[in-house]
């Protein structure tokens, strides 16, 4: 073998080089082989893990109590736990391939399967509630709750559905809806009003009992001005303050106040509001309810004036009364009271009184006697001995009688104390008694008598015998009264005797007696309901002969309407050159025209056309002269009241135009300012158009001695709320002195040197005739305004 030249000759390999190549190419071969083997050993650890989490999936799924199901991204079936299985009666074979609408109910389906879908395509959970077909063919409510699971990379491996069932909770709020209808149908049937109001007591709702009373809807409850437009302006402002403090307070209060219907009417209702807290003791809701107490209102109204009457005549008779509040305690007494015992009311009225008047062998008795009464409610009747002012005690026969309200309770107490004295002595003294009780009837004009209702027992005094002219020897009954009972008043007097028999309450009367000389007489009864001491109802009753007031009232009448035509005769003398005036000048024009008509006749050819003209205001004046007259005659003749629908604004301007020639020559200018659609008045023209007259005639005298300013006299009419008209004469004259406003308008009070002052004492009369008021003010710059108001129709604009 040849070597090249300038080479080094080939060194051989060794055997420690050759087995060195040899080794590191086995170790390669070595490492390849353990870094394959580690990559199939992690492999299998991964394969074994993934399956054991498999497996616990499948157990945490398994031990889910409610219907579970997993599908893959594309929606096919993976596993179904046993409670699915279950609810749907099928194997999971046969579940498998299942569709929406084999299972979910036909009316959710469309929203189930949308949910779905949508999710699907975003990736994201869902949520929806829909009825699933049991295995028995009954749907149940399911909420049903769709979560993707995802990789470590965010891939959805799969899609857990978690369906819990919420039939039950679904049921019950089915029921709590219906219950909610239900309760609101019954709160909308009951005749009560019902609001619910925010804490600051904002309205939030009514029931349908408060639209129909006062005729709106719901949007006028909420509006904020709701309470000044339908509760009394009074009640408002009364209860403003009130009202306000007490919403601030979680505790129940009550308060009265009246509430406008939609016929414009108020009526009182008794409002009481109840809190609805939260939890944490805060006020939430507000829930108010609203008694008609209108009737009761009426009843209280009517037994205060009864009472007013009552004690009149209890302060003129000699039984001693006294009125107890529920405990007992004296509130009022009679003047008998005070009159026996010399001691005033705040005397009596102390806890120690009873000690102090009563005999001491008496007061145990009394005192054990009286307390069970009260405690009972039930009436009691005892004897005692009664300390007198001049040191002596007199016998007492004492009835105690509830007063009940229309719940039963008791709201007082009222004590008749009769003096027996006499019955406890001699029958001498009897008489005695007697004979001074009936000089004070005979001396007050006032009988008095006892009815047993059972027994029909009456017991009249001698005065009573005398009013109704019986002889005293006449065993009286009800037959023999009702011969004496005005015919026109029996159907009156049978139907309190039934209403006497059906209960035990105290009752007034106002009839006539027909006397046997056709004579008539007018009686006022009051009667009131007691017990005996063995139970038995009895009326104790005081009558009166008003037939000298009644004829007192009817003179008084009378005389009023002579001194108003004598009002009007006067205006009528200071108004003749006026009226004059007025007459004159139509009757002029008459002759003037018919004048000219006879030349026109006459000329040739006569002038039909203008005399045809000329007769037309020859006619028109004759009309005018007519009206005066028949104004004249209206306002001046001595015929009786008669009511008329009346326009105050026409009223006002005849009158204006009567005394126009008048007023011209006294320099004053009339102004007016009436109302347009002035509703009417109700009364009597010609009285209301004397008082305009008077009203002018006083405004105009006024201005008399004025010459630096316009003798202006202005008349204007205006509505008032509530429904009242009223008409202001306005004068620029000297005024009055604020000393002697009180006495404008007394009879016979005049600040004239030549007046006789009745012109404003008649239009006082007249107005508050019509029930009606008429007052006067001094006006800020001169002069005065007088003005009256009186009621208009209802429904009277024109």
């Amino acid at each position: 073998m040849k070597r090249s030249e300038g080479s080094s000759p080939a060194k051989p390999k060794s055997f420690a080089d050759e087995l060195e190549e040899r080794v590191t190419q086995r170790t390669a071969e070595l490492t390849a082989t353990i870094e394959q083997l580690k990559r199939q050993l992690a492999e299998r650890q991964r394969a074994k893990e993934a399956l054991r989490e498999g497996e616990l999936f499948n157990l945490i799924v398994e031990s889910i109590p409610v219907p579970v199901a997993i599908t893959s991204p594309t929606g096919e079936v993976e596993a179904l736990n046993k409670p699915t299985l279950e609810y749907f009666g099928k194997t999971f074979e046969e579940l498998k391939g299942w569709k929406s609408s084999e299972v979910v109910h036909p009316a959710d389906l469309e929203r189930t399967v949308a949910a779905q879908m949508a999710a699907h395509q975003k990736g994201t959970a869902y949520n929806v509630e829909s009825r699933h077909r049991r295995t028995d063919g009954v749907y149940r409510w399911f909420n049903v709750l769709g979560l993707p699971l995802r990789d470590a990379q965010g891939r959805i491996l799969h899609w857990f559905h978690l369906q819990i069932d919420i039939d039950d909770r679904k049921r019950a709020e089915e029921a709590l809806r219906s219950a909610e209808r239900n309760l609101s149908l019954t709160i909308n049937t009951i005749p009560t009003l019902i609001q619910v109001s925010q804490p600051d007591g904002t309205v939030l709702s009514v029931n349908q009992a408060v639209l129909d009373y006062h005729g709106i809807d719901l949007q006028d409850v909420q509006t904020e001005d709701f309470r000044t437009r339908v509760y009394h302006p009074d009640d408002v402002e009364r209860l403003r303050e009130e009202r306000k403090e007490a919403l601030k307070r979680p505790l129940q209060f009550e308060y009265e106040q009246r509430a406008r219907g939609k016929d414009g009417k108020y009526r009182w209702f008794l409002v009481r509001y109840n809190p609805l807290l939260d939890d944490q003791g805060r006020i939430d809701r507000w829930y108010a309810t609203a008694f008609d107490i209108e009737d009761r209102k009426r009843a209280e109204e009517a037994l205060r004036s009864a009472e007013r009457n009552l004690n009149q005549i209890i302060n003129t008779i000699p039984t001693h009364i006294y009125v107890l509040n529920i405990e007992g305690s004296v509130q009022y007494v009679n003047q008998a009271v005070m009159d026996y015992t010399g001691l005033s009311l705040e005397d009596v009225r102390q806890e120690d009184y009873r000690d102090r008047v009563i005999h001491p062998e008496d007061l145990k008795r009394v005192r054990a006697g009286r307390l069970a009464s009260l405690r009972r409610g039930a009436p009691f009747s005892t004897e005692q001995r009664v300390l007198s002012n001049d040191g002596q005690y007199r016998w007492f026969l004492v009835r105690y009688k509830p007063l009940l309200d229309e719940q039963g309770r008791i709201v007082q107490w009222y004590v008749a104390a009769f003096d027996i004295e006499d019955r406890k002595r001699a029958q001498e003294e009897v008489r005695r008694s007697e004979a001074f009780l009936a000089e004070a009837q005979r001396l007050t004009s006032i009988g008095s008598f006892s009815w047993l209702v059972a027994t029909d027992e009456l017991a009249w005094s001698e005065e009573l015998y005398r009013i109704y002219e019986f002889d005293g020897e006449i065993k009286i009954t009800l037959g023999v009264i009702r011969t004496r009972v005005h015919p026109e008043d029996l159907s009156l007097y049978e139907k309190m005797v039934e209403q006497a028999r059906n209960g035990s309450e105290d009752f007034e009367w106002q009839y006539r007696l027909l006397m046997p000389d056709q004579s008539i007489k007018y009686m006022h009864a009051v009667a009131q309901a007691t017990r005996d001491p063995s139970g038995q109802l009895e009326y104790i009753a005081a009558v009166r002969d008003v037939t000298a007031r009644r004829l007192a009232d009817e003179a008084l009448d009378k005389a009023r309407s002579e001194l108003a035509r004598v009002a009007r005769v006067m205006s009528l003398g200071a108004l003749t050159a006026s009226i004059a005036h007025e007459v004159n000048q139509p009757l002029s024009g008459i002759i003037t025209n018919a004048s000219t008509c006879m030349r026109m006749l006459d000329a040739e050819p006569p002038n039909v056309d203008g005399a045809r003209e000329t007769t037309k205001r020859t006619i028109r004046d004759g009309r005018r002269a007519a009206d005066v007259i028949t104004r004249l005659r209206a306002l001046f003749t001595n015929k009786d009241a008669a009511t008329e629908l009346i326009d105050l604004n026409e009223a006002t301007q005849e009158v204006i135009a009567l005394s126009r020639s008048e007023l011209e020559r006294n320099r004053v200018i009339t102004r007016t300012e009436l109302a347009v659609k002035l509703p009417l008045v109700t009364g009597d023209r010609v009285q209301l158009q004397q008082v305009i007259l008077n009203l002018l005639r006083n405004g105009s005298d006024a201005m008399s001695n004025v010459d630096n300013r316009p003798r202006d006299l202005l008349f204007r009419t205006e509505v008032e709320e509530g429904g009242w008209v009223r008409l202001n004469v306005q004068d620029a004259g000297i005024g009055f002195e604020p000393q002697s406003l009180d006495r404008l308008f007394q009879t016979f009070y005049t600040t004239k040197d030549d007046g006789m002052g009745i012109g404003l004492s008649v239009s006082r009369s007249i107005i508050e005739n019509h029930r009606g008021r008429i007052w006067a003010t001094s006006n800020q710059s001169a002069g005065a305004t007088f003005s009256f108001s009186i009621p208009c129709v209802v429904d009277g604009p024109h």
